[in-house]
């Protein structure tokens, strides 16, 4: 399994939070070996004829593709990403795509021959983020509780936004019998999510009334 490098915005009152989310999720199962690294982006096509390319974001962190530095890339059917030095880089209003220069790639043809590569970074060059907001690979696999009972409820599978931040819970068996893969949306706001404590890996809820039901 490979992460993108996404975080979760700060869980504000009333609101979700900022920025676009997406879970971590499977690579091409004849590679192994990427859980120690965050997927930043990939390489989806040529810019212009000195060597840039176009990058296609799978990060929260703009200095991934805007501030030179060593980053890693996977070319397709190879097995480890492999080091790179990023010269420099723009963003591309409105497309979610960046323009880079990479160390030794100096005309099209070199260019062309990155297409789908994937750029990373590793999982130990996490970013610091404010108060409030979290990197999503840290959520998945949480446990979720009732805050007031201890009941179990679930566990978060995905991440989503369509606007507002939503944790996907699927139903322990325990809390919905016999609808173990049924799931449920939760807004990710400090009035239904107060306690997300990654110390002890476990998330409380205080959903209103119908919340856990709207699905059925």
């Amino acid at each position: 399994m490979n992460h993108k490098e996404r975080k979760q915005g700060s869980r504000k009152q009333g609101a979700g939070g900022n920025k676009e989310n997406s879970s971590a999720s499977g690579f091409q199962s004849s590679i192994p070996n990427l859980d120690d690294w965050m997927e930043i982006g990939k390489i989806v096509a040529p810019q212009g004829l000195s060597g840039e390319v176009r990058v296609y974001s799978h990060t929260d962190f703009p200095e991934r593709f805007e501030e030179a530095g060593t980053r890693w890339i996977l070319r397709p059917g190879e097995s480890e990403p492999q080091a790179i030095e990023l010269l420099k880089g723009r963003y591309l209003e409105g497309k979610n795509l960046y323009v880079i220069k990479l160390a030794g790639v100096s005309d099209r043809n070199a260019a062309e021959n990155l297409r789908n590569c994937q750029l990373f970074v590793p999982i130990s060059d996490r970013l610091e983020l404010e108060e409030g907001e979290f990197h999503v690979m840290d959520l998945l696999g949480l446990p979720v509780f009732m805050q007031e009972t201890g009941q179990l409820i679930g566990t978060v599978v995905d991440l989503m936004s369509t606007g507002h931040d939503l944790l996907k819970v699927k139903f322990d068996p325990s809390f919905t019998e016999n609808q173990a893969e049924k799931t449920i949306l939760i807004p990710f706001v400090m009035e239904i999510v107060p306690i997300v404590d990654l110390e002890n890996q476990r998330i409380e809820i205080t959903p209103p009334p119908g919340l856990l039901s709207l699905n059925d």
